[in-house]
């Protein structure tokens, strides 16, 4: 009998996590590698911030808190959803956690039994499934094709509800994508959960990238798009990526009261409280200014663009312009069974992120992570300048196939 638990063993490690690990531990080992893995803006953490941060350490604020956030860092969360997405909640129908992805896992850990089903759209977050099945649930995947710019069709997901679906899990802007939903996109997916025959699912939305869009998109979350499934949301946002706060550890949602406390009740027994210091800095966040959040925006669509450009013109690579996040997921379906200058034959895009590491020093994400092959993911959260040599380096490595 083994000692690890079956349920454990059913899962793997975080692939983004993986690469990025490995491109610090090149790089520690004295190689130069430009990451493109990382999923964090590599702008830091705003001055405004920080101060905040060291006022609550000098202040004392070295506590434990209430398991789910302190009362200043739910109502900036409460104000936030008010003036930014015209959702209404109370404090006890607000949860904060140790990220967004632990707010996530307590979801599901909260609502799942086994078999229960929870609808993902491919490609997903490399998280998505992993957290479902530890919870003892069934990932049900949507393949959404990037014909259709990686959406999620109203058909397709009528189809794939079934008695045994709990949750669907939404994520606009999307990772690994950078696929947007628009208002009317939406409407018609709220349609299909307002059908009689679908009221038993729920909708987890994942709106961690909500301030990183371009090219004037407007962003919608489900429940403000129909306030009719107010009551089967759970909304998940967090401070990390607009506010360049990775390492803080901030995640929080607002949903109904008895999903919120059972969440609690989980946190109570894993981390407890999220950080202190974090929550004072999150305070600050949200209450605080806003505008290097357009200044950084400016400048994320300028390497979007960037990069977009480089990739049509490098033959056997394309992919779609994003309208949000700070991703484009690159097809390579044309570089596959291409050989190295050492004779290796590239089978997968596993093969290829490889090649890419080995012989261009260039960190990526392979598709298979998400779930949609042959893709590989760039993150363009890095300088223009490290940015423009990696396109160098790509163009160098595509050149070199036969």
């Amino acid at each position: 009998m083994s000692f690890i638990s079956e349920r454990v063993s059913r899962i793997k490690p975080s692939s983004t996590i993986a690469m990025n690990q490995k491109a610090i531990e090149l790089k520690e080992a004295g190689h130069d590698i430009i990451s493109l893995s990382a999923g964090e803006p590599d702008f830091d953490t705003p001055e405004s911030i920080k101060e905040a941060a060291m006022a609550a350490i000098r202040s004392g604020q070295t506590k434990y808190t209430a398991v789910d956030g302190t009362t200043e860092l739910k109502q900036a969360i409460i104000k936030k959803f008010k003036k930014e997405n015209d959702l209404v909640y109370q404090l006890d129908q607000i949860t904060v956690g140790s990220g967004g992805k632990q707010v996530i896992y307590n979801a599901m850990f909260a609502t799942l039994n086994e078999n229960d089903e929870v609808i993902i759209p491919t490609p997903y977050w490399v998280s998505y499934p992993d957290i479902v099945m530890l919870a003892g649930g069934t990932p049900i995947f949507i393949p959404c094709s990037r014909e259709n710019n990686f959406k999620l069709s109203p058909a397709d997901l009528d189809q794939a509800i079934t008695p045994r679906t709990k949750w669907i899990i939404f994520n606009s802007p999307s990772n690994p994508t950078g696929t947007t939903y628009s208002k009317d996109e939406i409407k018609a997916l709220a349609d299909i959960l307002l059908e009689p025959k679908n009221q038993h699912v729920w909708i987890l939305t994942d709106d961690i990238y909500e301030h990183l869009t371009y090219d004037n998109f407007a962003f919608y979350t489900m429940a403000q798009v129909e306030p009719k499934l107010f009551n089967r949301c759970l909304t998940v946002n967090g401070v990390s990526k607009a506010y360049c706060m990775t390492g803080w550890r901030i995640g929080y949602a607002g949903g109904p009261i008895h999903l919120i406390k059972t969440m609690a009740k989980i946190q109570s027994q894993s981390t407890s409280n999220p950080s202190s210091i974090s929550q004072a800095a999150a305070v600050a966040a949200l209450n605080g200014p806003q505008h290097f959040i357009a200044e950084h925006n400016k400048i994320f669509c300028e390497r979007r663009n960037l990069l977009v450009d480089a990739l049509s013109d490098i033959k056997g690579l394309s992919c779609n312009k994003a309208l949000g996040a700070f991703y484009l997921y690159v097809n390579c379906e044309k570089m596959m069974n291409k050989t190295d200058s050492k004779g290796q034959v590239i089978k997968s895009d596993d093969d290829f992120v490889i090649f890419l590491l080995d012989q261009a020093k260039i960190a990526v994400v392979a598709g298979s992570g998400f779930g949609l092959s042959p893709y590989f993911r760039i993150s363009y959260a890095l300088s223009t300048e490290r940015l423009k040599d990696a396109i160098i380096r790509l163009r160098t490595a595509c050149l070199s196939l036969v």
